[in-house]
């Protein structure tokens, strides 16, 4: 008679996959070990300095694309510092323009005119932070959700349509529609969790299909006469009423909206899931290892499941923030790539609530400050991508980081010290 335990599907699936996200083993200071010694060989220091390499590789690539910089190349050997003073002027004027196109106006002659920067680089950042959210979920319970983009989608064709169809009173109506975003999103992202469950479907190929369908279900929604604007023969939406949008912050003048407050309480709220509650125990003791959980008496099915509707609902809000927020009106552009970066801003965040904060206003940063940069420069926004590919590639590999800096590794003592603990994320 077999021994093997009576597992559901997608556990006695998972027995030997190991979770998409592996951590870099937390690096335990020695007894009396400098506090300055400590932070330079953290685990942060190291997501610092793989921005800082990143930066550096977009430094050379702006050099060579930069026609000072190639002009005076020919020469360099009899005139050394005319090509060095090229490209010291050709990067400066490009990251001081990423900078000022992004955080601040320094030649702004009005306050307003000046935070600008900052109030878009929030704006774009708030759909990144809330659907990193989403996926950082997921990694933390072992799971790889590649579905953001559609849960996005979902997320703000429900909220959408309680925004340009229904006639509420003022304020409930935007939780209304906030609430149908959350709703969507989970839905889709429960698909995913369902079929894990009970089915053993894997989740990666379930969510990129899940993707398609809302791709296209979202162009099919927009040639129907509930969802297309009336008298457009183009794929667009009515506008949202006004009391169904989320009111703007600073007033017209600016874009940023309430949605930004709303992914601050997203990520307060996750942190406190997976960090102060019993459900988030189990689902990062999940993410560790489901067998042991499993033994351990947590329904490990129903922790893929939970965590995949929390995460589409994340995702969903940001679908909200899009459609309640910037855009106003659904179209088959409603999600951008917001989905596939918010991979990115998870993996930079090392899939923890605070992390994936700061890496969704990186990104935000990056994708403002380089429309500026390039309209101020002639820099191809192109070497912004090429920076954030660069420092997905350094996260991924903390050992090439570590050893270009000659900084400290984790090195347990035994066995035991090995054995990464049930968090699923670096801190």
């Amino acid at each position: 008679m077999s021994t093997t335990p009576d597992l559901p599907p997608a556990e006695h699936t998972d027995i030997l996959v190991t979770p998409p996200l592996v951590p870099e083993l937390h690096r335990h200071p020695e007894p009396g070990e400098p506090l300055l010694k400590r932070i330079i060989n953290s685990n942060g220091m190291v997501s610092v300095l793989a921005i800082l390499l990143s930066l550096l590789v977009g430094a050379i690539l702006i050099a060579f694309t930069d026609e000072r910089v190639t002009s005076t190349a020919s020469y360099f050997f009899s005139r050394p510092s005319d090509m060095l003073n090229a490209v010291w002027i050709s990067v400066s004027e490009a990251y001081i323009a990423l900078f000022q196109s992004s955080i601040i106006n320094t030649s702004a002659e009005s306050i307003s005119d000046a935070i600008y920067p900052l109030t878009e680089t929030l704006t774009i950042a708030t759909p990144l932070v809330l659907a990193g959210l989403g996926v950082a979920l997921a990694f933390r319970v072992g799971l790889f959700n590649i579905g953001a983009q559609g849960q996005i989608i979902l997320g703000a064709t429900f909220a959408g349509w309680v925004g340009f169809n229904l006639d509420l009173p003022v304020g409930i109506h935007l939780v209304v529609a906030v609430v149908a975003g959350i709703v969507g999103g989970a839905l889709w992202g429960g698909i995913a969790g369902f079929l894990k469950a009970r089915r053993g479907a894997h989740e990666v190929i379930v969510t990129i299909m899940l993707n398609y369908i809302a791709v296209y279900l979202l162009l099919y929604l927009l040639s129907t006469p509930t969802f297309q604007r009336e008298g457009s023969n183009n794929p667009l939406s009515d506008p949202v009423a006004e009391f169904a949008a989320y009111p703007l912050i600073f007033g017209p003048a600016f874009r940023l909206h309430y949605g930004f407050l709303v992914a601050l309480a997203a990520v307060a709220f996750t942190w406190w899931l997976l960090n102060r509650s019993t459900t988030g125990f189990e689902m990062r003791a999940v993410g560790a290892n489901p067998v042991a959980a499993k033994t351990a008496g947590i329904n490990v099915g129903r922790a893929y499941l939970l965590a995949m509707l929390i995460a589409g609902g994340l995702a969903g809000l940001a679908g909200t923030a899009q459609i309640l927020g910037t855009e106003r009106s659904l179209s088959g552009g409603i999600a951008a790539s917001f989905g596939f970066d918010a991979i990115t801003v998870a993996l930079l965040g090392r899939s923890n609530p605070i992390g994936t904060l700061f890496a969704g206003l990186l990104f935000g940063a990056l994708r403002a400050g380089g429309v500026g940069m390039q309209a101020n420069t002639g820099i191809p926004i192109d070497i912004v991508l090429v920076v954030q590919s660069f420092i997905v590639l350094f996260i991924a590999a903390p050992p090439l980081v570590r050893s270009i800096f000659r900084i400290g590794t984790s090195k347990p003592k035994n066995k035991k010290a090995a054995a990464p603990a049930a968090t699923g994320g670096a801190a």
